[in-house]
């Protein structure tokens, strides 16, 4: 599974966060679930194959923690961020994205809607 970096450029975050990068569907659905914690500055980035509410929902079922969700857009741009708890139910941005850029909840002050965000697969 690659390794990405993520950077608010609008907002630039004192370490960057380093996520690991999931495209193919199977990694999507499994996520951060049965994980037993989340370091602060490690994540997973999300990557759908279209652009979309509906296909950027993430479900929290079989989580053991919070989580900060940044919804971000094919254009870089962040389109919603949400503070979602385990066991919660679904979680739908307000508008289409791409990228589901799930985080340590100490990040939700870090991301706010229309941020540019650069993100840079390794």
């Amino acid at each position: 599974m690659p390794l990405g970096i993520i950077q608010n450029l609008t907002r630039p975050l004192e370490i960057p966060l380093r996520v690991r990068v999931c495209s193919s569907y199977w990694e999507r659905l499994r996520g951060l679930m049965f994980h037993p914690r989340l370091a602060p500055y490690e994540g997973i980035l999300l990557v759908e194959p279209e652009e979309g509410r509906f296909q950027a929902a993430i479900h929290m079922l079989f989580m053991r923690f919070d989580i900060a969700v940044v919804w971000i857009n094919r254009a870089g741009r962040v389109v919603d961020v949400r503070h979602a708890r385990p066991w919660k139910g679904i979680y739908m941005p307000q508008q289409p994205a791409s990228y589901i850029l799930e985080i340590h909840p100490i990040h939700l002050s870090h991301f706010r809607v229309s941020d540019e965000v650069e993100i840079t697969i390794l």
